[in-house]
């Protein structure tokens, strides 16, 4: 890709679920990841890349370091070995941006932050207040909306199990940047 385009890269992880045939990492792959830069040539003026990019935490390389922006979905069923959770924090605190999202609930809340403790033990994960900057780049954001999934046809409900309210969380970096 051009050095100047911007991509969507998913976060490819190793998952509690695997036993299982997991591979929750995967969720909605890949067509909510190229719907998703449609939204961002519709609503933007970055210079996107076509395809999705899968970038492996677990590979024993460097791949995560071409990618500043990466998405991680279904965190919640995410186990992390000890060399992901090095090689995270290390992209991250050389500038990278992570973006998780689709919890359902407690459980798997609990099962993210027993990973994310590990990627920095010492940072804690805090609410993002509404005043926060990161709502005011591009947009004025000044709502949280709970977008539900397929579920919602069935059950006539925006949540899954006990996450009834949308939260906004980040760890911050020295300079109260997310």
């Amino acid at each position: 890709g051009e050095k100047t385009e911007w991509a969507f890269a998913r976060l490819q992880y190793s998952s509690v679920f695997r036993r299982w045939g997991g591979g929750s990492w995967a969720t909605d792959y890949p067509k909510a990841d190229r719907q998703f830069v449609l939204g961002v040539r519709r609503l933007t003026r970055l210079h996107t890349r076509s395809m999705e990019q899968v970038v492996n935490l677990e590979r024993d390389n460097d791949e995560i370091y071409n990618w500043p922006w990466i998405y991680g979905v279904e965190v919640g069923r995410w186990e992390l070995s000890d060399e992901e959770a090095a090689r995270l924090r290390d992209y991250l605190l050389r500038g990278g941006f992570l973006m998780v999202d689709d919890f359902h609930g407690t459980r798997e809340w609990e099962i993210f932050l027993a990973s994310m403790s590990r990627v920095f033990p010492d940072r804690p994960i805090e609410e993002i207040e509404p005043g926060d900057p990161i709502f005011h780049v591009l947009y004025d954001l000044e709502q949280m909306t709970q977008v539900p999934g397929i579920h919602t046809i069935y059950s006539g409900r925006t949540f899954e199990r006990d996450g009834i309210e949308p939260r906004w969380r980040a760890i911050y970096d020295d300079r109260r940047r997310i």
